[in-house]
């Protein structure tokens, strides 16, 4: 070719890029089969994670069953966040309380929460974490079973929360007294049941599921 032609750039990158093309479009399309097969799997074990955590919460609940569908609750900026509420059966069907999913923005990265509630969905009866990269030895403290933080909403409540930096830590009531060096994980735990709890209990008020 000579000085004055110029090749289309199009197809000089082409030329260039097919091997990198051919290349990606192969571990894409096994990336996707890797994932649908391990589909299954991977939901049996966020199934029987969430049973665990729930299964702790709610003692006296021997399964979970999940409602015909999910509650959208609103999240902020025009955006939803379906919830699956489940409820805790004892072994002959009597309902013992309720559990479910939620999340919301920590310090790090996402915190994903297991709530419990009683039959009447009055009380809390306590969280569990199913995840979350809170800084250790500060945040990560939500994470301790029957911890100083997570102990304070055993027993509270259904009502919007209030976060407090000093205050009475045994009181069953609707301040939360936060970790110290954690005040940003400790809000967003707040935040995160603020968004969710009154919601869902109203839904399910609305849908004559609570007695």
């Amino acid at each position: 070719m000579s000085t004055n032609e110029k090749q289309n750039p199009v197809i000089f990158f082409l030329e260039k890029s097919w091997l990198l093309m051919s290349a990606a479009i192969v571990f894409g399309a096994l990336l996707a089969s890797l994932n649908y097969a391990w589909s299954d799997y991977i939901k049996e074990n966020e199934i029987e994670k969430f049973n665990k955590k729930a299964m702790g919460l709610l003692t006296a609940a021997e399964r979970f069953e999940s409602l015909p569908e999910t509650i959208a609750v609103d999240i902020g900026k025009g955006k939803t966040y379906d919830v699956e509420v489940k409820k805790g059966l004892t072994a002959d069907g009597v309902l013992v309380g309720w559990a479910f999913v939620c999340e919301g923005s920590g310090f790090a990265d996402k915190i994903k929460l297991v709530i419990a509630s009683d039959a009447k969905f009055e009380k809390v009866l306590g969280f569990d974490v199913l995840s979350s990269y809170e800084t250790p030895g500060f945040g990560d403290k939500i994470n301790i079973k029957d911890g100083f933080y997570q102990s304070q909403y055993k027993g509270i409540p259904v009502d919007d929360l209030e976060l407090v930096k000093v205050g009475n830590a045994a009181a069953i009531d609707t301040q939360i007294v936060s970790i110290t060096g954690a005040t940003v994980t400790s809000s967003a735990v707040v935040d995160i049941f603020n968004t969710f709890l009154v919601s869902v209990q109203e839904a399910l008020g609305k849908q004559g599921l609570l007695q």
